[in-house]
């Protein structure tokens, strides 16, 4: 069957990460996704290498890793928006799409009349996301903004990294653009909503995505937890606030994370580990007592994960139901048979002869499963395509708009 936004054409001005990410999860699921540039550059993240993909004779591409993370299932137009024939190319894109996003500086492309309001004018039914670092409106608004400043400024790194008075204690960023990557998820999902609107009333809408919501949103139970208490949450490194044992203990050859959830795995972990007394004793007997006489417990925990490697515990605690799990690098994910089986890696044609690696979508669905039809794009590969079918150009046109460099 076909994807189920088949139907669907997304007009994508966004660039860099969180825009891209939501525009690939709509073209997994079968939207066509017109993806437009600036000529001669293009997206950002084109030049963010190395590394760099590799062709079929081994050399460096000019298509970096970090580009082709997030471009799949997309077709590549170049425009330039500063020049009155290119924003009047987007206009006519925009009118034959059914959705666009973009994460331009707020008031930015009302300068070119492509602006929700504009836009609407002709075409009412058309899904409008905005993604920007603080919103559309506030003191904050028009400032520029990175993912790592959100993570602080949202509350993320106040409670990320090792707990005061340890080693290596301090704030810490999370290993990825992780505001970016949800910011371009909640607007997956806000797109998807508004379509389901416009399928009952054929009206579109304006939705306006910010960096700062989501990440302060994404602190969740964190957040409540000060509403509530009025205690404001601190770093625990790996360890949990309420869970005990809960952290990365190391082992004979490495390390293991323990997750002991619940009394009676902490019973069985006891019994694996050669110390059921541990479990009798009332400091530790209940998960409330363990949290209170947590200094107590962890160092007894840490000699005795010592004693064996990390084959040794993962085997035998998996083995009673004591949820554990190693720390793997890259190499070892991607050779994780759990990973292998569940395909989380995809190898795409591409046309520089060689195959983009690219990690496969999460999205599983029985009917309609997505697909990976086109791999990250060429800078404005697909412009005459997309000039000739969508707005019936001919080649003398797109000749000259290339002449003045509209495209």
């Amino acid at each position: 069957m076909p994807g189920p936004l088949s139907h669907i054409r997304v007009l994508d001005l966004s660039r860099v990460l969180a825009g891209p990410w939501a525009s690939q999860n709509l073209g997994d699921l079968g939207a066509e996704v017109i993806k437009v540039e600036r000529p001669g550059s293009g997206d950002d993240t084109r030049g963010w290498g190395p590394p760099w993909l590799k062709d079929a004779a081994g050399n460096d591409t000019a298509e970096s890793a970090y580009y082709l993370s997030v471009n799949r299932n997309k077709k590549s137009v170049t425009v330039d928006l500063s020049k009155p024939e290119g924003q009047a190319i987007v206009r006519a894109l925009a009118a034959k799409s059914d959705v666009l996003i973009e994460n331009y500086k707020v008031g930015a492309l009302a300068r070119y009349g492509l602006d929700y309001e504009s836009l609407r004018a002709v075409n009412p039914s058309l899904v409008y996301c905005s993604v920007t670092g603080f919103g559309q409106d506030g003191p904050y608004a028009p400032r520029p903004g990175y993912d790592f400043i959100f993570q602080g400024m949202g509350g993320l790194m106040s409670i990320t990294g090792e707990r005061d008075g340890q080693p290596g204690a301090g704030p810490q960023k999370v290993g990825i653009a992780i505001t970016d990557v949800l910011t371009g998820m909640y607007a997956t999902v806000a797109i998807l909503a508004a379509l389901m609107h416009r399928e009952r009333t054929g009206e579109g809408q304006y939705i306006d995505a910010a960096l700062l919501d989501t990440i302060v949103a994404f602190c969740a139970n964190q957040a409540v937890s000060y509403f509530v208490s009025g205690r404001i949450p601190i770093r625990w490194g790996n360890a949990h606030p309420q869970v005990v044992p809960y952290e990365v203990f190391a082992v004979a050859d490495g390390h293991v994370i323990l997750a002991v959830g619940n009394d009676a795995q902490f019973e069985r972990f006891c019994k694996v580990a050669g110390c059921p007394e541990l479990a009798e004793e009332p400091r530790f007997r209940t998960m409330s007592q363990r949290i209170v006489h947590r200094a107590e417990l962890v160092p007894i925990i840490r000699e005795i994960m010592r004693t064996r490697s990390k084959r040794e515990w993962i085997e035998a605690l998996e083995a009673v139901n004591v949820p554990c799990g190693p720390i793997n690098n890259m190499k070892e994910v991607f050779e994780d048979p759990q990973v292998r089986h569940r395909r989380l890696r995809v190898d795409m044609p591409h046309p520089s002869g060689a195959a983009a690696p690219l990690v496969a979508s999460p999205l599983r669905l029985s009917k309609t499963p997505v697909e990976y039809r086109l791999p990250p794009p060429l800078l404005g590969e697909h412009t005459e395509d997309v000039l000739k079918r969508l707005l019936g150009k001919t080649d003398a046109e797109i000749a000259q708009l290339r002449r003045a460099g509209v495209v």
